[in-house]
């Protein structure tokens, strides 16, 4: 669970990320679980973008997503997601307290 400084600091740090990848039509389906988690594992903190045809609200997205991949929602404005999971080995966040 990350405290509000520690959201803030991830949200300034993912304000100049590209989008990695769109949640489309099929939602969130295992594959697209699969790209969340390595992607993860290699970035720690990445920005997607909800399609409108997707059938799901971002904040529903968000919520799925954080469920399955273990992480954290950071931040949901309009369609974009903002999630964060911290690799434990080897960090390239330095999170406040």
């Amino acid at each position: 669970m990350l405290t509000s400084k520690q959201r803030a600091y991830l949200r300034s740090k993912a304000n100049t990320l590209n989008v990695i990848t769109q949640i489309g039509k099929e939602g969130v389906s295992r594959q697209l679980i699969a790209q969340i988690d390595g992607a993860l594992r290699a970035h720690e903190l990445i920005k997607l973008h909800v399609l409108e045809n997707s059938g799901l609200e971002a904040r529903e997205a968000c919520d799925e997503l954080c469920a399955a991949v273990h992480a954290d929602g950071v931040q949901c404005i309009g369609r974009k997601i903002v999630i964060f999971r911290q690799n434990p080995e080897k960090s390239a966040f330095e999170l406040p307290r």
